[in-house]
């Protein structure tokens, strides 16, 4: 009976808390929900709430707290995922974040596949993944120009050697050098050319949006169309395939791990397709 009353009097509290949250008023809501968790403190949606609380007013150390005691209660807490990997995508931890925010992107796409939740996310994972990407592209390019450095000096000093022994510059000897430093700047070259954005390759986008697939489907037809797209439009358009224009229902879809295999793929060698 008395955890029954302290149950109610958490509930209670709780949405006093989410009252004063739509008001903006996010101290006052931190505050109830901090009274919930003194009651019931093996409730999820407490910490998550007071997370998003603390999130709000950009407290990131507290959304961590937050949310990893959330995890701990409920293994599978889109929201608590989510703001663990924003938090910790916040304090630079790209690597950290990723495994998170991919975590929520499971999560919701079971239980929500196109819901504004999933789209949020996706946003956020997408923003880790690209400042990866960024952070180890400059380290590469800096990597890539000092060896390139270093190899130049070397075949220069060759080159000096090699004109000292002989006591004069021949023509052949000045060629072979240039055609050495050419094809040393052409591996280096090759080698940047990894880093720089370029097109993705049709079959790893959706014929709708033309945006590189999240969450691939294939419909009997045989075309590939992004989850939440495809469903939106027979919601929304008709139940059929706009390419084949076959009847198709929300059923039929089946998950293409090929192409989605392909694209992790594709991303892992590319980061920068993240932002298309």
């Amino acid at each position: 009976m008395v955890q029954s009353g302290a149950r109610r009097q958490a509930e209670l509290l709780r949405r006093q808390g989410n009252r004063a949250y739509e008001r903006q008023r996010f101290g006052a809501a931190i505050d109830l929900y901090t009274e919930a968790i003194t009651l019931c403190p093996e409730v999820p949606e407490y910490y998550t709430n007071r997370a998003l609380c603390h999130l709000k007013r950009n407290d990131w150390k507290r959304v961590e707290e937050d949310s990893s005691r959330a995890i701990e209660l409920d293994r599978d807490s889109v929201k608590a995922y989510y703001m663990m990997g924003r938090a910790l995508l916040e304090r630079q931890d790209y690597d950290g974040a990723i495994k998170k925010l991919r975590k929520a992107l499971d999560l919701g796409r079971v239980a929500d596949p196109v819901g504004y939740m999933v789209e949020e996310i996706w946003h956020y994972f997408a923003k880790a993944n690209d400042a990866r990407w960024e952070e180890e592209s400059s380290k590469r390019v800096c990597r890539l120009q000092e060896l390139r450095e270093t190899c130049v000096e070397a075949l220069n000093q060759h080159h000096f050697l090699e004109t000292f022994d002989r006591g004069a510059i021949s023509e052949e000897v000045a060629d072979a050098h240039s055609e050495r430093l050419e094809h040393l700047n052409q591996v280096f070259d090759t080698a940047l050319k990894a880093d720089i954005p370029a097109d993705v390759p049709d079959y790893l986008c959706c014929k709708l949006t033309l945006d590189i697939f999240r969450d691939p489907v294939i419909t009997p037809s045989g075309v590939t169309y992004e989850r939440a797209v495809i469903i939106d439009h027979l919601h929304n358009v008709g139940k059929f395939d706009p390419v084949s224009r076959k009847r198709l229902e929300p059923d039929q879809l089946v998950p293409n791990l090929a192409i989605k295999e392909a694209v992790q793929a594709f991303l892992d060698e590319h980061g920068w397709a993240y932002k298309t």
